[in-house]
């Protein structure tokens, strides 16, 4: 099980929107989740439209009329997806721990002695770094950060690693993070100049994909919903899908650490069947014109749809082009072209996906 809280000082970031829409999207993948929301302002319970008389504070509070368990107080949101409410009255639970020892644990001891068989966790922090947000650190073992491409992004981001830090120091529990950059206007050019300073500060820290600005995510918050039952053909709704995708392949990476000698030999295995399956490679050459393009990805089946790095394609005299190797078969691909997702233009073979949109479509033969 992992779990992830889902952090930043700075209010208006985007973290509640993350919380509840990236539980929705790995619930979407198959993957049980419940949402934890920690916040006593309960955007996320509001945002989900969930009342309860039972909430967080009630599982943590030892002073409460109303003690409770955390199974007693999740409610069901759909398929695979659970919620943890919040309410107000939290916002007093950090009074009531400010006296005592081992306040700091007392949301990890909550959750290890909680049976469940969800797949993740995912903890929606206040905005602060208050003894809430150390609960929520002590008690995950990733850190999603959202952060806006503005100038004001980064404020603070020193303050929240020296509260990690300080958490592994004291408490010998370490905790990885990644920046998520939420709320791109793909439209300004100072948008990209900030994405630029964020890559340049955080690298492989950062996520591959980012949240574009959409206003239909405003729009089913304000309706009780998530974005996907709200508008799953929208851009919000295609962001936070690629978004969990990302978050899922990573857990290989999870496994590995966790059995570093099996990671070693599959590893090695993987290696070997590479090299025998490599002859049957063929370079494909992907390419697409825009002269005034600043930046251009190809994604797709091939990479999880994932931009990235990887993915980037090369400019020549207007022409962008990309080479991959690919076995057999028969792959959908898009370029992204300046935040903007676009099929081939130059290919007729195209198919509409899920999302109501379209993906070209090439097939690879290797004799």
């Amino acid at each position: 099980m992992r779990i992830i809280s889902i952090t930043n000082q700075k209010g208006g970031c985007g973290k509640t929107t993350t919380a509840l829409n990236l539980a929705a999207a790995l619930a979407i993948n198959n993957r049980r989740v419940l949402l934890i929301d920690l916040d006593p302002q309960a955007h996320a319970t509001l945002g989900l439209n969930i009342k309860s008389d039972l909430t967080i504070y009630n599982v943590l509070s030892k002073l409460t009329n109303k003690k409770a368990k955390l199974e007693d107080i999740i409610q069901n949101l759909g398929e695979n997806f659970d919620i943890a409410p919040s309410g107000i009255i939290l916002s007093i639970l950090e009074q009531e721990l400010a006296g005592e020892i081992g306040r700091e644990s007392r949301l990890w001891e909550t959750l290890n002695n909680f049976r469940s068989n969800y797949d993740y966790i995912l903890i929606d922090c206040p905005p602060n770094l208050g003894i809430l947000t150390i609960n929520a650190l002590r008690s995950c073992n990733e850190i999603i950060i959202p952060v806006e491409a503005s100038r004001f992004s980064l404020e603070g981001m020193d303050q929240l690693i020296d509260i990690m830090n300080l958490v592994r120091d004291r408490l010998n529990h370490n905790v990885d993070f990644k920046v998520l950059v939420v709320n791109f206007d793909s439209r300004l050019r100072h948008s990209f100049k900030m994405l630029e300073r964020i890559k340049s500060n955080f690298k492989e820290k950062l996520f591959g994909n980012i949240i574009h600005v959409n206003v239909k995510l405003k729009e089913a918050q304000n309706q009780g919903e998530h974005i996907f039952n709200f508008d799953k053909y929208c851009r919000g709704a295609k962001d936070y899908f690629s978004l969990s995708r990302e978050i899922i392949i990573q857990e290989k990476a999870a496994v590995q650490r966790a059995a570093p000698v099996q990671a070693v030999t599959l590893e090695k295995k993987m290696n070997e069947i590479l090299k025998e399956e490599l002859p049957r490679m063929r370079e494909v050459v992907f390419s697409i014109c825009h002269s005034v393009a600043k930046e251009v990805y190809l994604v797709g089946d091939f990479n999880n749809w994932k931009i990235s790095d990887a993915g980037r394609m090369q400019h020549n005299n207007g022409k962008w082009e990309k080479r991959l190797k690919l076995f057999n078969g028969r792959y959908h691909y898009r370029f992204v072209v300046d935040g903007t997702w676009t099929e081939d233009p130059l290919n007729p073979d195209k198919e509409v996906n899920p999302y109501g949109s379209v993906d070209s479509l090439i097939e690879v033969s290797v004799k």
